[in-house]
Order: C-alpha cells, then sequence, then structure tokens
C-alpha cells in the first residue's frame, strides 16, 4: 500500500488545485459582459443570449468531431498492436484487419456526407 501512496498524494493535490482555482476565479473574476465576450469564438456560430439559445448546429461541426473520433480511436487501437504485433499471431492479425475494415467503412460514410471538404 505504501508504493500507491505517492499516486493518493498525487491525485489529492491535483483535485484540491482544479477546486481552488475554479473556486478563486468565480469569486475573483470579472462578471461584466463586453463585446469580447460575445464575439464568436473558434467554430464561427455567433453566440445568442441565454433566452434565444437553442438553435440548430450546422452538420460540418458533427462531422468534424465525428472524423477526430475516428482517427483517435483508430490510434488508441493500433499503437498498442503495433508494439505487441509479434506475440498476437494470426488472431490478432484477423482482429485488427476486421477492426480497421470498421474503422474504413465509419471513414468513408464521413468522406461520402462531405465532412473532408472544407468550403
Amino acid at each position: 500500500m505504501n508504493a500507491y501512496l505517492p499516486i493518493l498524494v498525487l491525485g489529492i493535490i491535483a483535485t484540491a488545485f482544479a477546486v481552488v482555482s475554479v473556486g478563486i476565479a468565480s469569486f475573483v473574476g470579472p462578471r461584466r459582459a463586453n463585446r469580447a465576450k460575445l464575439d464568436a469564438y473558434e467554430c464561427g456560430i455567433e453566440p445568442l443570449p441565454q433566452d434565444r439559445a437553442v438553435q440548430r448546429i450546422p452538420v460540418k461541426y458533427y462531422l468534424t468531431a465525428m472524423l477526430f473520433i475516428i482517427f483517435d480511436i483508430e490510434i488508441v487501437f493500433l499503437y498498442p498492436w503495433a508494439v505487441a504485433f509479434d506475440s498476437l499471431g494470426w488472431f490478432g492479425l484477423a482482429a485488427m484487419a476486421l477492426f480497421v475494415f470498421n474503422v474504413s467503412v465509419a471513414y468513408a460514410y464521413e468522406w461520402r456526407r462531405g465532412g473532408l471538404s472544407w468550403d
């Protein structure tokens, strides 16, 4: 149990730092609205006041998120497979071929829906 004590202490320190930082920011930070806060941020969609916040979001944002998830999941599974490739044998090769096929289907869907064209 003594071997895990430093990890536990680090987790407690990280949690305390996060909670204290958010708490201090909510008390010390300014609360006045200005033009810079209402400008579009990163995604290009103009922010609306809270009473009109329900709006339709273009599909291209979801397709971009889906593309990120496709490649992120692929790398998360391909890297450990590549490291342990020698010990997995034919079963590992077949399992990864099936996985790459499934990812390719998602990638083809993304391509067909226009998620790779930046208009």
